[in-house]
């Protein structure tokens, strides 16, 4: 006769056994529907990889994915280039919204900065070109710039140096007679997987450049400015949202921003205007001169539009705040185009 704690095992036993034999039923079940749930992804995860064509939403078809695999060397010359960016903008028609104007562009030899130079000379104004050392892609573009029927001269030299940032905006004053738009764009960038790879002579090399050189060049040009006149300073969706492996130009970027707003409202009372742009990936001779060769063919593969914007994507929107007929009540904003919703 079996004892009561017998009969209890026993009984306890068979509960869990009934416990552990319903769980693994409910297991198998589970199981069943994640193999088949696995399937169903995979099959939609390709399906959507198929269906994830590039957005174009312009007038004519721009470059998309993959992108050249292609490592230029600093600074990067836009003629050694695969794929040229596009700056021409062949649909947008000038009318007259910057005529008798004069603009100073730093990093107008190239990429945003040439697309920029091309629509402000489009839409009346007489461009300066500042620019480091790429002397065949500053004369393709000032090529450009007088095709359009403006005037254009060149001005070689670094923006870390306060005295060259001077003498190019006495250089455009002297050249046209004075200055009416500043844009400050010229930029350095280089990649790194860590903080610790960043050394200090690299941090102020980026530091020099992106922010030190707008600085110093607003501190030049506003003497010459007057009401109706205007700063646009090239920032970067990094500022807005940061990036793991671009730690020191992410934090000019968004220095960029809060001096665009600070220098705003230094300068409303004299009617003089300051804004930002802030681009996401733009294909132009600063990314195939920053990541390897097989990076660079997915540049702007990530954004919403699923490829990188080309310079004349970009130009419109210089045009836009630069313009008093269209941005006179705009001042101390930084605009995304990035090609991606939510951006701010």
């Amino acid at each position: 006769m079996k004892s009561v704690d017998s009969k209890s095992r026993s009984n306890n036993h068979g509960a869990a056994a009934r416990v552990v034999s319903r769980q693994r039923e409910v297991q198998r079940a589970q199981d069943a529907k994640d193999q088949a749930d696995a399937v169903s992804l995979k099959k939609t995860k390709k399906e959507k990889e198929e269906q994830e064509t590039p957005v174009q939403a312009g007038h004519r078809p721009q470059p998309a994915n993959p992108m050249p695999a292609q490592h230029l060397r600093k600074p990067g010359n836009e003629a050694d280039m695969a794929l040229r960016p596009r700056f021409e903008a062949p649909d947008y028609k000038g009318s007259g919204k910057l005529e008798g104007m004069t603009a100073l562009i730093t990093g107008g030899d190239s990429g945003i900065g040439r697309a920029v130079a091309v629509l402000y000379a489009r839409e009346g104004a007489d461009v300066a070109i500042a620019y480091l050392s790429e002397d065949e892609d500053a004369d393709e573009t000032r090529r450009h710039v007088e095709a359009e029927g403006a005037r254009c001269v060149l001005l070689k030299g670094d923006v870390r140096d306060p005295a060259f940032c001077q003498k190019a905006v006495d250089e455009t004053v002297k050249a046209f007679g004075k200055l009416d738009i500043l844009v400050n764009n010229a930029a350095f960038q280089l990649h790194a997987a860590s903080i610790g790879d960043i050394t200090d002579e690299r941090l102020d090399l980026t530091l020099r450049t992106n922010v030190y050189g707008y600085f110093q060049m607003a501190r030049a040009a506003v003497p010459h400015l007057r009401e109706g006149s205007s700063i646009i300073n090239t920032g970067s969706v990094t500022g807005l949202e940061g990036s793991a492996h671009l730690l020191d130009y992410s934090t000019t970027k968004g220095a960029i921003h809060a001096f665009t707003k600070a220098l705003a409202s230094n300068l409303q009372d004299k009617g003089i205007r300051v804004n930002a742009v802030a681009p996401g990936p733009v294909w132009t001779p600063l990314n195939p001169a920053d990541s390897p060769a097989e990076k660079v063919q997915d540049f702007g593969k990530q954004t919403g539009m699923k490829r990188p914007a080309q310079p004349e994507e970009l130009s419109p929107a210089y045009v836009f705040l630069a313009a008093p007929c269209c941005a006179s009540y705009i001042t101390g904003i930084v605009l995304p185009v990035t090609g991606s919703v939510g951006a701010a």
